[in-house]
């Protein structure tokens, strides 16, 4: 079976509904475990966790945009990764990155930039969205990737909504073949 380990944080509960999209979509590609982890409000992830993004093929990076970057609690599991950095125990897995944020744009690319940035540090192999943009005249705020966006998965949420609001439902629908995506490619890859 191919592992796919899903690590992310959830500030309040739209990333993690996001990462659940992701989840679907990779667990529907047969052949392929998928699994969610989550780090704390401390910004900590259990040993557990810790062993299966070693044990795994392939990893998604997921956290909400704050100010233009990632979470600092995602920041503070990027930081203690050094420890399997050190010894490249990633090196050659498949990678892949999620944002929300409340704006449209909410300058997503950055998280994911910084997503991509950590796993080149690891020796990752990288994998976008292979989607084309939902960019017609024809278009509605509930298609695939009406985001537009290559480098990874964004999803948003307005700053007022709960998480049964947002993201919406052609986000999560874009998260969801996204996760199959990752899947997919991570079993063609890792085999």
């Amino acid at each position: 079976m191919t592992q796919i380990a899903i690590v992310y944080h959830s500030g309040y509960g739209h990333t993690k509904k996001q990462a659940e999209a992701v989840l679907a979509g990779a667990a529907g590609v047969a052949g392929v475990n998928a699994t969610l982890f989550a780090i704390d409000a401390e910004g900590n992830l259990t040993d557990e966790a810790w062993a299966a993004l070693e044990a795994a093929d392939g990893i998604a990076f997921g956290a909400p945009t704050y100010m233009g970057a990632a979470s600092w609690q995602f920041k503070k599991f990027a930081d203690a990764s050094s420890k399997a950095w050190f010894q490249q125990k990633w090196k050659d897995k498949v990678a892949a990155g999620f944002t929300n944020s409340a704006s449209m744009n909410g300058d997503k690319l950055s998280t994911l930039h910084y997503f991509f940035t950590l796993a080149m540090q690891h020796s990752m192999i990288w994998v976008g969205t292979g989607m084309l943009p939902a960019n017609s005249k024809a278009a509605q705020r509930n298609d695939v990737n009406y985001l537009g966006s290559f480098a990874g998965l964004m999803a948003q949420s307005p700053s007022d909504s709960s998480p049964d609001e947002g993201p919406l439902p052609g986000d999560l629908e874009t998260a969801r073949q996204f996760g199959a995506r990752l899947a997919e490619t991570t079993k063609r890859i890792r085999g």
